[in-house]
């Protein structure tokens, strides 16, 4: 907590990006480190011949377990790429995925909010929790062209 008001600051993170596409920069992390210790792990046969088998065997175990944690990881991040709000950035115009009430934009890495008190800006749309469509613009049905009327 800030001494000088009662918001919450903000730390820094390291990689600014949003919180999905962090899971699955963890999950590539755990892919490329548990392939690269299996190869590790064939490299010691190669070495100390059948006197590096014990060491194979370690590393290819360490190595599928670090598979099978990025994995789950990346099925986490789908479970939660279902759940996310979809919206349009206001900067760069792309449909992006916001988790939380705070996030980033996926391309443009802008921080978005549906928290009212964070905003810097007004929104254009009227943000409800029973509206699931929130992110599109209300339309007027007596405005709509876009289907002919037939005689």
């Amino acid at each position: 907590m800030n001494h000088l008001s009662n918001k919450p600051v903000q730390q820094p993170r390291l990689f600014k990006s949003s919180k999905i596409n962090e899971f699955r920069l963890w999950g590539l992390v755990l892919t490329m480190g548990g392939m690269g210790l299996m190869v590790l792990g064939t490299a010691g046969i190669l070495m100390w011949g059948l006197a590096g088998r014990p060491f194979a065997a370690i590393f290819m175990i360490i190595g599928m377990i670090a598979l099978l944690g990025s994995v789950a990881i990346y099925f986490w991040a789908g479970m939660l790429s279902t759940s996310a709000i979809m919206l349009q950035c206001p900067e760069c115009g792309k449909q992006t995925k916001i988790l939380g009430k705070t996030d980033r934009c996926m391309f443009c890495r802008t921080i978005l909010t549906l928290d009212p008190d964070q905003a810097t800006e007004h929104p254009l749309y009227e943000v409800t929790d029973s509206d699931h469509n929130s992110h599109l613009p209300a339309s007027n049905p007596a405005q709509n062209t876009s289907v002919p009327k037939s005689n």
